[in-house]
């Protein structure tokens, strides 16, 4: 460096050429992250704190329980010593129904027999081995919603087909239906219409109509704005929640898949999930919460965060928020051929006991 050049070899009092510009772009940079941090770190803290706390009193099991079961039950793959072992399993549980996958739909409505053979057997054999457990038949597609391929609610034809369906998979003597259509976006007027005349069917029969339900927006038109930027809006308004939920006898939150990264995060999210879902789910309609009883490490699911402890815990603290005496209530486990042996220990010592 020659006397009376900077540091930066530009003459006293002259910026070197690109200097202004490089500090231009770091602080635009870091702008950007703090645009992107100080959101993600208001959420992350407001969901550790709605995790603290204690769970009151008698916020366990009402006895209204589900658990989702795959398809090995009603194709043949199953046992007589499958289903006496299965009525041990939910013997001294919470559990009342079965979640049973009988389909899936074909993308125009339809459901041939052939998809599920056993089924009357299954039935038979868990009405003996755990009286009091109901059999429903789990049936669902994938819409056209977010790809060309895929069921389309929109078509009058395939509404009434899946209507047409359901009173064929009801005469096998399955004890109510209970549907999950994904990926359903929020304010889906046709879904609606669908489960009026769904529910028309099964109080005929005097059995329940139950469906699966994305998660809840966890702050104001999230699901706009997902839509908007990822063409996945993924949440439901509450709104839209509510809607779907006086159409039913019973609404499953699908409450795993969070993204979150921690279980602290993971049950605070859950508790907000209870505590927006209880406030518009009407008293008269089951409202369960879903347990994360699989494994998988991708995206949006961490294994090591979405537990089913966690997930038990932020049920119980948000259901002493909001409606701690709540009766038609419960929780979902998905799903029976992923489970551990420590998923149902903490089921069963964390909710049931």
């Amino acid at each position: 460096m020659t006397r009376g050049e900077g540091a930066d070899g530009a003459e006293p009092g002259k910026r070197a050429p690109g200097l202004g510009r490089r500090r231009l772009l770091r602080r635009a940079a870091l702008g950007l992250a703090l645009l992107v941090l100080v959101p993600l770190v208001s959420v992350a803290v407001a969901l550790r704190l709605n995790y603290a706390g204690d769970p009151a009193d008698g916020t366990r099991t009402r006895g209204k329980d589900a658990v989702w079961l795959g398809h090995a039950w009603v194709d043949g793959r199953r046992t007589d010593a499958d289903a006496v072992a299965l009525a041990r399993r939910l013997r001294d549980t919470g559990i009342r129904d079965l979640y049973v996958h009988a389909g899936p739909l074909e993308h125009d409505g339809t459901l041939p027999s052939s998809a599920y053979p056993r089924a009357a057997w299954l039935i038979g054999a868990v009405h003996k081995a755990a009286p009091g457990i109901r059999v429903q038949a789990w049936l669902g597609d994938k819409l056209a919603t977010e790809s060309p391929d895929g069921m389309r609610l929109a078509d009058a034809d395939t509404r009434a087909a899946v209507v047409r369906s359901t009173r064929q998979v009801l005469a096998t003597g399955f004890d109510g239906v209970h549907f999950d259509l994904e990926p359903l976006h929020s304010g889906d007027e046709h879904y609606l219409g669908l489960l009026d005349a769904l529910h028309r069917v099964t109080r005929a029969r005097g059995v329940p109509l139950s469906v699966a339900a994305h998660q809840i927006d966890p702050l104001p038109a999230l699901h706009s704005v997902a839509g908007t930027l990822a063409g996945h809006p993924k949440w439901w308004s509450q709104a839209f929640f509510g809607q779907v939920a006086r159409r039913v006898d019973q609404i499953a939150v699908m409450s795993y898949d969070t993204s979150t990264p921690l279980e602290s995060l993971y049950g605070g999210y859950v508790a907000q999930q209870t505590s927006l879902a209880l406030e518009v789910t009407p008293g008269s309609t089951d409202l369960l919460m879903g347990l994360p009883f699989f494994h998988e490490n991708k995206l949006g699911h961490r294994a090591a965060a979405e537990t089913v402890p966690a997930a038990v815990r932020g049920v119980r603290l948000g259901l002493s928020r909001t409606d701690a005496d709540r009766a038609n209530f419960g929780v979902a486990l998905y799903v029976d051929f992923a489970a551990t042996e420590g998923d149902w220990a903490a089921y069963e010592r964390d909710w049931v006991r």
